[in-house]
């Protein structure tokens, strides 16, 4: 019998192009879905499937859906790391579970996250419009970059790459997180301090701490309400970071000089999120991972790992 394979949330039409999917083919019906699915639907497709292929954390594999999947045999994600897959019921069920190399996805969240503070700063996409009329308005004033404090939340590899762009630009680096040292800091250029002197100094205020549940909603209201009123918050890390909510009526009341995100409770964000209506926001459909040689490291290790289990052979990278 000729085996199932589905391939979730391929939204950029990567696998087919990057890959080589010949010999998979070959022996096994693959489906791609390039949109996303949910509820009734994602059931529909994946219900007889025996492997299913992730990116990422784009569809939650959890536990209530796991159990009416009767023929599942394998599980592959994209990446190291995935917050929304139930792994210890599927090992309780001895269905393995393997994962890809990540690729450069440190470098071109960095690369991100510098085009979303520029373009939030430089509030670019306003002042493309004025190209057609009026030219100029009230915003085209800005200030220079150069003496401002930029306050990293993390200052880990993805930090620590976007503290040496802003020392270049002759920024000031700030940065805390639970671990941070004064000899970490420095040793990046940068100077540790706590949490709410981040928020209370910072002209701009990044995150790149990894999420746990030691620091979901970290940035509350209360720490939104410590930031200046025309500081800005960018978010190339993750959703849960931040309370949506807080962050939203912050935006709305212009409490905060505006927000840049990547990153979004539910994704891809729904129509009428208020996000969509805040002022000086600058919203990104999830791109800091998103780089072809990402998703060649992405597509190469899913066919690696797809080949190796039909043909019998051992689980590659299989989840510890």
């Amino acid at each position: 019998m000729r085996k199932k394979i589905v391939v979730l949330d391929d939204y950029e039409k990567s696998y087919e192009k990057l890959s080589d999917w010949t010999q998979i083919q070959k022996q096994a019906d693959v489906h791609f879905f390039h949109e996303k699915l949910t509820g009734a639907p994602l059931l529909n497709q994946i219900k007889d499937a025996h492997a299913l292929v992730l990116m990422r954390d784009r569809t939650p594999l959890t536990a209530d859906l796991i159990e009416q999947l009767t023929h599942l045999e394998y599980v592959i994600f994209t990446g190291t790391r995935n917050l929304a897959l139930d792994a210890n019921l599927l090992k309780q069920k001895g269905i393995p579970i393997s994962h890809t190399e990540w690729g450069p996805s440190k470098d071109s969240t960095a690369e991100l996250t510098w085009a979303l503070i520029l373009g939030l700063h430089k509030r670019l996409l306003e002042q493309a419009a004025l190209v057609q009329g009026p030219w100029r308005n009230q915003h085209s004033l800005l200030p220079l970059l150069k003496g401002q404090t930029l306050g990293l939340v993390g200052m880990g590899e993805i930090g620590s790459r976007v503290a040496k762009v802003a020392l270049a630009f002759g920024m000031k680096v700030v940065t805390w997180s639970p671990n941070m040292t004064p000899e970490r800091a420095a040793a990046v250029g940068a100077e540790s301090v706590s949490l709410d002197r981040l928020m209370q100094t910072s002209d701009m205020v990044s995150l790149h701490i990894v999420a746990s549940p030691t620091t979901k909603g970290i940035i509350n209201a209360e720490k939104l309400a410590l930031m200046k009123k025309d500081a800005l918050l960018i978010n190339t890390s993750r959703s849960t970071l931040v309370d949506t909510n807080a962050l939203v009526q912050a935006l709305q009341e212009q409490r905060i000089g505006g927000a840049a995100l990547d990153v979004f409770d539910m994704e891809p964000l729904p129509t009428n999120h208020p996000l969509l209506l805040t002022p000086n926001t600058l919203l990104t459909p999830h791109l800091g991972f998103v780089a072809k040689p990402v998703f060649e490291s992405f597509t190469t290790g899913v066919v690696e790992c797809l080949e190796a289990w039909l043909n019998g052979q051992s689980i590659v990278r299989p989840l510890p």
